[in-house]
């Protein structure tokens, strides 16, 4: 029997998943319960609605995973499957948010039949509230599910061996039926807000913003609309003052409508060191793209190749902020040092000794300082120092729900002032300004529908850059086959770079990259005419739009058909 559950996660869950462990929400799991005395009372059933959380963040929604795969990701000479057009039915990453996701449902469906035994002893309210936040997972892990592989097999209780043997593919669109009727009575039944011991769990307007989102990536423009417009008019959340610090910060803001915490005290945090300089401690593994660096506007709202501002010498001058907020300018303080990852830095200040110290950030000393002298400031603070970051994981942001409501619109061709305000807030508070300060931002002007889908597009890359949100926008606009239709580049040999750029004073970029029509940046130019190294070759192949079904699921079950050029 062992051997058949290996197999197939379906199967297992299916029949096993009363006899797992749960986990108190930010805590490590408690010890393992058994099927007499687990799901009997409300702090059980709190408990393993806990577990939800964790497995919710499981797979894609940690450690930039998603992050990878896209072209805001450089990583020494590193390709990923999913950017080599390499991946297969036995592919891992497939197979862990396929067992992960079902995990989750069989999860959420056994919490409700225990709810429905509980009825007798539970009031009414708590058995809708638990009800409501079981139904919130369930319906985020079929969204998930078919916007990445389609249709997919479906359920909504325990199901029998036999039961799991003989489930098919059923329709997607079905699915999503069923996905709006969980969010719509979460939203129905969850608190408006939670308590302050609380402020991490899913409430009516995290439901509201999740179900926008499943909209989102199954383009129902209609529903995407709807949803964003209520929260919108519910006044209940705001855009944080400062970008830089929102990422920095630990507490509930007006901004986050949903997020898992992370906490040092608890042992619930991640490793740093991979995205840090090595001058402190880091090892400078992996960074932003040089195509992400290439595609933050100028402070007067033109892509490098059209900004008179734009300096290839100095790429972080005269760009919209969120540039600086999100890569280490050359020169600044990072972490209590100067970063500089120009080789004639051979020394650089330690701002709080005041000493100078070995630039350790140059191909000058060691070639494995980061490959295209990019480094990531977003989301590093002191912590970072410590190797242990406790940033939450922000899954869902006011930032989000204001350019989901302007794309609704833009593709409905449904364009008015809403939609210029709701993308100027967001870009204006990157100025630090208020959206009506136009004298003091880049506004966006009266566009056509074409004009601002490329506009919308290319704010959200630059606003969401290594949030995890990157890969899911490519994914339903079609647009991996353009993110990942070149090379991505670095620097140079040291050797090379002294006598091509440091030599002849054309460090960082001697020429500027050009930005093509869809909005995607081309440094092939820095490349052909010796500027720079090819790091890695990408190429995306289109059947990945749809995920594999994991192959032991293939060979354990008849009713299931694997998805095409698998």
């Amino acid at each position: 029997m062992m051997n058949i559950f290996k197999k197939s996660p379906i199967l297992y869950l299916a029949v096993s998943l009363f006899f797992t462990s749960c986990a108190k929400l930010d805590l490590v799991p408690p010890s393992e319960g058994s099927s007499e005395n687990w799901y009997t009372d409300q702090t059980e059933i709190e408990m393993s609605l806990n577990d939800l959380y964790r497995t919710y963040v499981w797979n894609l929604e940690v450690n930039f995973q998603t992050d990878r795969w896209t072209d805001d990701w450089a990583q020494r000479l590193v390709v990923y499957e999913y950017s080599a057009g390499a991946i297969t039915s036995e592919w891992a990453e497939s197979e862990d948010t396929w067992l992960n996701t079902y995990k989750g449902i069989s999860r959420a469906n056994r919490i409700m039949e225990s709810l429905e035994r509980a009825a007798e002893t539970l009031p009414e309210e708590v058995i809708n509230r638990l009800r409501a936040e079981a139904a919130f997972f369930r319906a985020n892990f079929y969204g998930r599910l078919i916007t990445l592989y389609g249709d997919v097999p479906f359920f909504k209780q325990t199901i029998s061996i036999e039961e799991a043997f003989a489930l098919g593919r059923h329709d997607a669109k079905e699915i999503l039926k069923e996905v709006y009727a969980d969010f719509d009575y979460a939203i129905e039944n969850l608190p408006e807000e939670n308590n302050a011991s609380e402020v991490n769990r899913v409430n009516k307007g995290a439901a509201i913003a999740m179900k926008a989102r499943v909209a989102l990536w199954m383009s129902d423009w209609e529903v995407v609309k709807e949803e964003t417009q209520k929260l919108m008019a519910s006044e209940k959340y705001a855009l944080h003052s400062d970008y830089e610090r929102y990422f920095q910060s630990k507490k509930a803001e007006s901004e986050t409508i949903f997020s898992i915490p992370r906490s040092r005290d608890l042992s619930i945090v991640w490793s740093s060191k991979n995205f840090m300089p090595r001058t402190i401690g880091g090892n400078a593994v992996a960074q932003p793209s040089w195509e992400l660096l290439a595609i933050y506007p100028c402070t007067d709202g033109l892509l490098i190749d059209e900004s008179p501002l734009f300096n290839p010498k100095d790429p972080f001058e005269n760009r919209d902020p969120r540039l600086a907020a999100t890569i280490v300018e050359f020169g600044s303080e990072f972490l209590g040092v100067i970063y500089d990852p120009d080789p004639r830095a051979e020394r650089v200040l330690n701002v709080n000794t005041g000493q100078m110290v070995e630039n350790k950030d140059t191909k000058g000393y060691t070639q494995h300082a980061s490959y295209n002298g990019l480094q990531l400031r977003k989301y590093a603070d002191q912590n970072w120092l410590t190797y242990q970051a406790d940033n939450p994981v922000i899954i869902m942001r006011y930032a989000d729900v204001l350019l989901m409501y302007a794309e609704a619109k833009i593709e409905l061709n449904d364009v008015d002032q809403s939609v210029y305000d709701a993308i100027n807030e967001v870009r204006a508070r990157a100025y630090g300004v208020g959206v009506g300060e136009v004298s003091q931002y880049p506004a966006i002007v009266e566009k056509n529908q074409s004009e601002l889908r490329k506009v919308l597009r290319i704010e959200r890359r630059i606003e969401f850059a290594w949030e995890q949100r990157r890969f899911w926008d490519l994914h339903r606009w079609k647009e991996f086959e353009n993110a990942l239709a070149r090379p991505y580049y670095g620097l140079l040999p040291i050797t090379e770079m002294k006598s091509k750029l440091i030599n002849t004073d054309l460090w960082f970029w001697p020429i500027t990259p050009t930005v093509d029509e869809n909005g995607y940046p081309n440094l092939d130019e820095l490349y052909t005419k010796g500027y720079s190294s090819k790091l890695g070759d990408r190429k995306f192949d289109a059947k990945q739009y749809l995920w594999p079904i994991p192959n032991k699921e293939i060979l354990i079950n008849d009713n299931l058909e694997q998805n095409p050029g698998y």
